[in-house]
Parts: C-alpha cells; sequence; structure tokens
C-alpha cells in the first residue's frame, strides 16, 4: 500500500502530474553512482521501488546532492531506482547481509523489519492528514527504538498518501466487492485480513505483475493512491476508481545500523538533518501530487465513484473487525489503544 512503482517505466509529464511510457527493462540496475570526490566517500547503497523521475526519487536526488555539499565529500548516496534491487523483501533481506546500506520503502518492506508500523495502515484508521500527522508525530520515538531493536535506524517518514479502490466494474457499495479478484502484495498479513472482512478474493502478486494481471484478467481490481495508479499504468487498464481513503499508505527511509556505525557523529548528524528536512518535504509534495493525479485520471476516462454516506458508513464497519484481528499478530493492544486515543485528540 503506502507508499510504487516498476521499473519498466520512463517519466514523462501530463498536465503537470507523472505519467510513464513504456520502455525495455533494463538488464542491469543502473544506479545513480557516487559524485567523484578528493577521497574515498562512505557509500550509503539505498533502493526503492520508484524509478528515476517520480516525486520520491527526485527527493532522494536531491538529499544525496545535499549530504555530499554538507559532509564535504566524505559521505554520498548510491541510488537504485524501480526495484532493480529487487522487490522490497529483497531490499531488506539485502540490507540485512550487507549488500544494500539503506532503503526507501513501502509500509509492506518496514513491517517486514518491524510488524508493529503496520498500525498506521489500518483500513479507515485516518479520515484526514491531519489525524494522521498527529499519530506520526507522537509516535516517532516509539518506532525509531522499535527500528534500532531490530538492527536498523528509521531516519524519516516517506507517506505515499490515501489508498483508492481501482476496478474495472464500478464500486459503489461493500456487497460489490464481494467475490472480486483483487490484487494483495504477496505475503502482506494486513491485507489479507481486510479483504477477508470485504469479502474480496485476494490473488497474491509481487506489485510488478500487476499491470500484467490486470490486462489477462487474473484480477479484477488493484489498490494504490492516485499518483501510483498511474505510474504503474494500472490506471489504464481499469475504468472505475472507488474515491474512499481506504488506508492512508506509509513508507519511511532506513538504514541498516551496522552501516550506520561506520559514520563518524558529525556525518551522522547531517545525514539526519537532510533526511528529516526532505522527508516532511516529500510528504507535502506527495499529497499536492495525488491530487493533482485525481484530475489526470479523470482526464484520461477513469469514472470517479463516489459513495453515499450510507455506503460509506457500512464499508467503514470493517475497522473494528480487523484492528481486533491483528492484535497480537502485528502489534499489541497498547499501541492500537494510544494510535487511536491520539486521533481522537487531533485537532
Amino acid at each position: 500500500m503506502n507508499s510504487f512503482i516498476v521499473s519498466f517505466f520512463v517519466l514523462t509529464t501530463f498536465f503537470g502530474a507523472p505519467v510513464f511510457a513504456q520502455a525495455p527493462t533494463p538488464a542491469v540496475p543502473k544506479p545513480v553512482s557516487p559524485a567523484p570526490t578528493a577521497g574515498p566517500a562512505k557509500i550509503i547503497k539505498m533502493a526503492t521501488l520508484a524509478p528515476d523521475g517520480t516525486t520520491l526519487a527526485k527527493g532522494l536526488i536531491s538529499m544525496k546532492n545535499e549530504v555530499l555539499a554538507k559532509t564535504g565529500g566524505k559521505v554520498d548516496f548510491q541510488l537504485y531506482f524501480g526495484g532493480t534491487a529487487g522487490d522490497e523483501k529483497d531490499v531488506v533481506r539485502k540490507m540485512r547481509i550487507g549488500q544494500l546500506t539503506g532503503g526507501a520503502l513501502t509500509g509492506v518492506g518496514l513491517g517486514m523489519i518491524e510488524p508493529e508500523i503496520r498500525v498506521l495502515e489500518l483500513p479507515f484508521l485516518f479520515k484526514n492528514y491531519s489525524q494522521a500527522d498527529q499519530v506520526y508525530g507522537n509516535l516517532r520515538s516509539y518506532f525509531n527504538d522499535k527500528f534500532l531493536q531490530k538492527g536498523f535506524v528509521l531516519l524519516g517518514w516517506a507517506e505515499v498518501g490515501f489508498v483508492k479502490i481501482f476496478s474495472n466494474k464500478p464500486i459503489t457499495k461493500k456487497a460489490d466487492l464481494n467475490g472480486l479478484k483483487m490484487w494483495m502484495w504477496e505475503g502482506d498479513p494486513l491485507a489479507q485480513a481486510m479483504y477477508e472482512a470485504l469479502q474480496v478474493v485476494p490473488v497474491p502478486l509481487a506489485i510488478t505483475d500487476v499491470l500484467t494481471s490486470l490486462q489477462t484478467g487474473l484480477i479484477d481490481g488493484c489498490y494504490a493512491p492516485e499518483l501510483a495508479a498511474i505510474a504503474f499504468q494500472w490506471h489504464t487498464k481499469v475504468k472505475n476508481m472507488t474515491d474512499v481513503n481506504l488506508v492512508d499508505g506509509t513508507g519511511g527511509i532506513v538504514v541498516a545500523k551496522a552501516e550506520w556505525d561506520k559514520l563518524s557523529a558529525e556525518e551522522q548528524k547531517i545525514v539526519k538533518e537532510v533526511i528529516d528536512a526532505q522527508a516532511k518535504q516529500l510528504i507535502a509534495k506527495t499529497r499536492s501530487d495525488n491530487q493533482q493525479s485525481l484530475s489526470v485520471l479523470q482526464s484520461v476516462g477513469i469514472q470517479v465513484v463516489q459513495l453515499t454516506p450510507e455506503a460509506l458508513t457500512e464499508l467503514q464497519g470493517i475497522s473494528q473487525e480487523v484492528q481486533a484481528k491483528l492484535v497480537g499478530t502485528l502489534y499489541p493492544q497498547t499501541l492500537l489503544d494510544k494510535v487511536n486515543q491520539l486521533i481522537a485528540s487531533a485537532p
């Protein structure tokens, strides 16, 4: 969910929002290489599903350049875009064995490191971004500690935005989802629980297989924020988007602590400050881009389906069921209670 994009699409521009044209898949990864320096730099090898040219990728390049300048060339990034380092399970595995230093991950990838973070992606948890900001801000130190305990440093959030339902048949009420064959990110326990509550037929696939599966009819629909649906070109294989804030997709920038500890205290301070600032800018830009992408979807013929208040209330009814089902599996009851308290106190 969270934050998205395959390696075989090349960014172009359409009314100020990103669309993609199909291009051959690169045979080998083509990372953004470290800049030449007077002496050997400490290299942070970071991977993401986002290809060069997307909002996230531009932010990572800006981060790379700023860190390089502020450390006097002592710390640099080698960036692997578009899934060239593998799906997120591959990126996490490579970080654990030292082949990669870090990753800009969606909530699915973050959850492979620390499952508790998936509490932030429960269905219908947040009604608006004010509630999300309240929870994220107050739980940042909690999750920093949790990731450190697992051998990773969480350097910044990288939200992907509210997830919508994309399908060929219009979804106007909960019953319309019954029996629908929907993509589910392979190995995602949260999506599995949500689909069971919705009585959707899950079709587990790697994210790179969704487009072909929509084209062949293996699946009837998928879920994504507006920007991601365009980036993947999923919008070219569906007819409808149900405008419902199903999940607020989270994401984050992490590095393996073993590699992080190789940086000096001053270098760590610079990298933290730069990434934290860039992450905040990325969140604001992603929210804006998702809004612009809605107009792009409408302009190319996607029908935006609005639910009646009654239909929305019925759909939101799965929230408590899924929350309770995942207690003890992904997160403790105490954390869920804290999240709900923070939401209740949001401005």
